[in-house]
């Protein structure tokens, strides 16, 4: 059991956690606080519900997930992701409904660690994620033009072509005032960061609207004129249910236990490629469990992992989870001095803000990477896309996953008679003449989604001990977006250690993925061979130019 859960907390509090640090983790924390407190707030909103369930999330979901976490930087808290699917519960079932799939969620993800299921994240294709990432943000977008415009609607329809359609039989209605207050939140949000780094764009963005609101007593709806009074104090409420009624919640609960652990474990391993670390990706989903089991008894919604929050932590200087628990004490300070002061917030501000979020989510740079490429990555993610705009989140993962599959044995089928049933008989070379400077791994298999992650790490290991890594790639017959974005980060690493890649007997199908998506610039064409005796002549003469310290290690992968 020790093997699956160990927090990342106790294990640093056992080495020792230098002074310095500490103190650079509380004020990364108190920074990542005030980050997290707009966000909080318009997620609710945007799921919703009323404003400050979002806080309590924040305050407790991201409290615990620090504390019992896998990962050393990970905030946890409420995300755009989960506002589709919050919103869609609380439709349907009420918020009573949302608290209990919430909690049933929070078991199913225990249930994922303590079965150690964190390593499946691997076997979902970038196409796939990005996909219903991009998606969700475009519903997340459609969601705020109500309030961004100022338009007097009182129920909006929760389809997406429905949704639209109300909007533009309105679109005379125009508040010109909401709508300039949500132009300026964005401008504010975009470019505040150039001459303002510690503060966020959306905090400052929120504190002078406002103010101006008040100010000049604009005709906007605020927080108070749509949900009211917002309480500086939370309670413990057991929700009310029935265990006939149980079997209603499970597939809000999956829902959002599958993406919970999607969200988070993306966000662990990106943090992880920041800080050149590693997380413990069993005890993060059994560290989201409890937190989504808690907080609904407190008024939360569901929570995980924030890719934005944490990439903030660890540009600020956070380092260990002791920056994720201040980030949670500064919230509740804030929430009990400062909450009643969140009720003047404007609408059409918390409508720009999310506009922001929906834009930085919508990872439209890789969704039109992805459609220069192979057209399995392309119908995946198409596929992906158009169901979560248009059906259901759930719908699309599980289409996305059997697609997935279906299409990645039907590429493999298609080669099958392509690859030779007998190794080259110059599989095996005598490397006795090859300097102890260069190191030699080769990929044998297609690059794709399920292997990337392991072909991937151990060429990160094995290029960290190298002066110049030969990537042998003649057995590869394709890759796909997955191991294009994966090889393309551990290139960048290891190129920021000053190791050389050299490629060789790269096919020419990979060689125009590589192509297309400017791994080749990144590689250096002048480092690309069309054989492995030249890839080592090419190898010796650079070495002419590095200092020799570093022992030789050869990895031939079958």
């Amino acid at each position: 059991m020790e093997h699956i859960f160990n927090p990342k907390l106790f294990t640093l509090l056992k080495r020792g956690i230098d002074k310095k640090q500490v103190t650079s983790d509380i004020l990364a924390g108190i920074v990542v606080a005030i980050v997290a407190l707009p966000l909080a707030i318009a997620f609710a909103v945007a799921s919703g519900v009323s404003p400050e369930r979002g806080i309590i999330t924040s305050i407790i979901a991201g409290f615990f997930i620090s504390l019992l976490g896998g990962s050393r930087v990970q905030i946890g808290g409420p995300t755009g992701a989960f506002i589709v699917i919050v919103f869609g519960i609380v439709e349907k079932y009420g918020i009573n409904g949302l608290i209990i799939s919430t909690i049933m969620a929070g078991i199913i993800l225990i249930v994922f660690g303590l079965l150690k299921l964190g390593n499946l994240l691997k076997y979902f294709p970038n196409s796939l994620i990005i996909g219903f990432t991009s998606g969700i943000a475009l519903v997340i977008f459609s969601t705020q033009i109500k309030d961004a415009l100022g338009l007097n609607i009182i129920e909006v329809p929760s389809e997406f072509i429905d949704k639209w359609k109300l909007y533009f039989t309105h679109l005379d209605e125009i508040n010109m005032v909401a709508l300039t207050i949500t132009v300026i939140t964005i401008l504010i949000s975009i470019f505040s960061k150039k001459f303002v780094n510690k503060i966020p764009g959306s905090f400052i963005a929120i504190i002078f609207m406002t103010i101006g609101v008040q100010l000049f007593d604009l005709p906007v709806t605020t927080i108070e004129s749509s949900f009211g009074e917002i309480p500086n104090h939370f309670n413990f409420a057991i929700p009310s249910f029935a265990f006939k009624d149980l079997a209603i919640y499970i597939g809000p609960a999956i829902t959002i236990a599958l993406l919970g652990s999607i969200e988070s474990l993306l966000s662990a391993v990106v943090s992880d490629g920041m800080i050149s670390g590693n997380h413990r990706s069993n005890t993060e989903l059994i560290a989201q469990g409890v937190a989504n089991i808690v907080t609904p008894f407190f008024g939360g919604i569901p929570a995980t992992g924030a890719i934005a929050r944490t990439a903030t932590n660890v540009n600020i200087g956070g380092r260990t989870p002791i920056s994720g628990i201040v980030h949670s004490i500064t919230l509740l300070l804030i929430m009990l001095l400062f909450g009643r002061w969140a009720k003047l917030i404007p609408m059409s501000c918390l409508a720009g803000v999310l506009i922001v979020v929906a834009f930085n989510m919508s990872e439209w740079r890789s969704f039109r990477s992805i459609l220069r490429g192979s057209i399995f990555d392309i119908i995946i993610l198409l596929s992906t896309f158009i169901l979560t705009v248009l059906v259901d989140l759930t719908v699309a993962i599980q289409v996305g996953i059997v697609l997935s599959a279906l299409l990645f044995m039907k590429r493999m089928a298609d080669i099958s008679g392509k690859i030779p049933l007998e190794m080259d008989s110059d599989l095996i070379e005598d490397y006795s003449e090859i300097p102890k400077d260069i190191s030699i791994y080769e990929i044998s298999g297609p690059l794709f989604f399920a292997s990337v992650k392991q072909y991937t790490e151990v060429i990160k290991r094995i290029g960290l001990k190298s002066k110049v890594l030969i990537i042998r790639m003649r057995h590869v017959p394709f890759v796909d977006s997955t191991g294009l974005e994966n090889l393309r980060g551990v290139i960048k690493i290891l190129k920021d250690y000053g190791v050389t890649i050299v490629l060789s007997g790269v096919n020419e199908s990979v060689l125009k993925d590589f192509e297309k998506h400017q791994l080749i610039s990144l590689v250096d064409k002048s480092n690309i061979h069309d054989s492995f005796e030249k890839a080592i002549d090419y190898s010796k003469q650079l070495l002419n130019n590095k200092p020799s310290s570093k022992k030789n290690e050869i990895i031939l992968n079958f």
